[in-house]
């Protein structure tokens, strides 16, 4: 079974509170419910975490690196401005796993200094604006094919 991180960076924990005019009334721990259903459902082992910690954030992307798991990454505030998270997503890639950098909405149609992303130029493709199915679409790009 193909193992898969789906890590979530700062204020994501806040989901379902945090702008639901934003980012939806869904909480956080309804979307790790829904995340684990869809990884199921596509013979993925989903492990979802979440930190507003930049280190403990690239920790597990180190993890994934040693562990040979593949990523689905939220990097959230950090897609903009972490190099430090770009090169520890560098590093997944470069092991020759995959990485899905996702966004809950769409950077590109948000204030202008959300339009950059660091970890994009290293991530294998980006699921950006379709909500929490960004997620499910992720996943489905990481489902092993037969």
């Amino acid at each position: 079974m193909t193992r898969v991180l789906v890590l979530n960076g700062p204020n994501l924990a806040r989901l379902g509170t945090r702008e639901p005019e934003v980012y939806g009334s869904t909480s956080f721990s309804d979307l790790v419910s829904a995340v684990q259903r869809w990884g199921a459902g596509l013979g993925l082992d989903v492990e979802v975490r979440q930190t507003d910690d930049e280190a403990e954030l690239i920790g597990w992307l180190h993890e994934a690196v040693d562990s040979r798991s593949d990523v689905v990454l939220n990097p959230a505030a950090f897609t903009h401005y972490s190099y430090a998270m770009r090169d520890a997503a560098a590093q997944v890639t470069g092991a020759r796993l995959r990485l899905v950098e996702v966004h809950i909405t769409n950077p590109y149609a948000r204030e202008t200094f959300r339009h950059t992303s660091v970890v994009g130029g290293v991530s294998t493709g980006t699921v950006a604006g379709f909500g929490l199915d960004s997620y499910r679409l992720a996943l489905s790009a990481l489902a092993p094919t037969d």
